[in-house]
């Protein structure tokens, strides 16, 4: 069985369309086990009973933003070494030092392709 069809992915976004996107864009790279949540806290509770290996959340969410459950996964023992990748068409040099200082591991910018994304996850798992 190949990573990528092993890799436990989570997208977190709470527009359906950016998940749908997200979504369709793994799946065209061969990713199998994916899952999705439509909010960081949400997310959180999920990813507490069952982890992911890697979380894909787009950074500006109401309630928790994409930093704040990076924030939340990094304190808690059992999500804290979780690969976490970023989603945003802004990203300020506040929000990538605020994500380096709270252990990010990558970033994707909005508009994305399968091939920026693939290349994205690679940077963080490695080949798939």
């Amino acid at each position: 069985m190949s990573l990528k069809e092993k890799l436990k992915v989570m997208i977190v976004d709470d527009m359906s369309v950016s998940r749908g996107l997200l979504f369709q864009a793994l799946e065209e790279i061969g990713m199998k086990n994916i899952l999705s949540s439509k909010s960081g806290e949400e997310a959180f509770g999920l990813l507490t009973r069952s982890p992911a290996h890697l979380v894909i959340s787009d950074y500006n969410m109401p309630g928790m933003s994409g930093l704040d459950l990076l924030e939340k996964l990094r304190r808690n023992s059992g999500t804290a070494k979780m690969g976490f990748m970023l989603v945003t068409g802004t990203p300020t040099p506040e929000v990538l030092e605020r994500g380096r200082k709270l252990g990010l591991n990558n970033l994707v910018r909005k508009p994305f392709t399968s091939d920026s994304l693939k290349t994205s996850i690679e940077a963080v798992v490695g080949r798939v």
